[in-house]
């Protein structure tokens, strides 16, 4: 098992809830398990300083006590692509900080799962995206995806640009981040996606309905984890 990006074909795609259903599943099979967000956006305030939901649930998923300036180095308040949000909030974004954390976090575990922001094309800076990121972090991906119409395009579209920059793809994984009327096409893309895009799917994650903060149960993930 080695370390990976968990990117998507789009925003609220569901990367947080499948990125910390691996690491959970890791976990439970008693792998040394890290996480880590590099860059999170649409974080609250809480006091003086900003929180992420998505990294506070990945570090619980994986039951680890790592600081969260290292699982979350670039925390931005504006729910804004990374390159607005710091421009919005004047907070120019380190990439040194990224490189150092993942570095460190390498380091203190055997796996670190690394969650993206949005889909490979969203700016981390103005011309400096989360496919370059993944490129130097030298990290293959698992791609999330969703089963609903236009997916095809979508899913397609993240793989060439994927395999255009040189990133190993390890899987597909379908999730159902909303409650979707499972229709021809939902039935029928997920095999579709497979075969087009030339990608293992590694499985398809049910509805799981508001977790609230709470992470998925790691044995949904089981099957994810057994093909990586």
């Amino acid at each position: 098992m080695k370390s990976l990006f968990v990117t998507g074909t789009d925003t609220g795609i569901g990367k947080t809830v499948v990125a910390a259903g691996v690491a959970a599943a890791l976990a439970r099979k008693g792998v040394n398990v890290g996480v880590m967000k590099p860059v999170s956006t649409g974080a609250r305030r809480q006091g003086a300083k900003l929180i992420s939901e998505d990294a506070r649930l990945l570090i619980e998923a994986a039951g680890v006590r790592d600081p969260v300036e290292l699982v979350n180095p670039v925390c931005l308040q504006p729910a804004l692509a990374p390159s607005v949000a710091s421009r919005v909030s004047h907070h120019p974004i380190d990439l040194t900080r990224i490189w150092k954390a993942y570095k460190i976090l390498s380091k203190m575990h055997e796996v670190v799962i690394v969650e993206g922001v949005g889909g490979l094309l969203v700016p981390i800076l103005e011309r400096y995206y989360v496919s370059d990121l993944i490129e130097r972090l030298d990290l293959r991906a698992l791609v999330v995806t969703r089963p609903t119409l236009g997916t095809i395009n979508h899913t397609l579209l993240t793989v060439r640009v994927a395999r255009q920059q040189g990133i190993e793809l390890c899987g597909l994984v379908v999730n159902h981040h909303e409650k979707f009327k499972l229709g021809i096409a939902e039935r029928m893309n997920p095999e579709l996606l497979e075969s087009l895009a030339n990608v293992p799917l590694l499985g398809e994650v049910p509805f799981l309905g508001d977790l609230r903060g709470r992470p998925p149960a790691a044995e949904i993930f089981e099957e994810i984890v057994n093909g990586l």
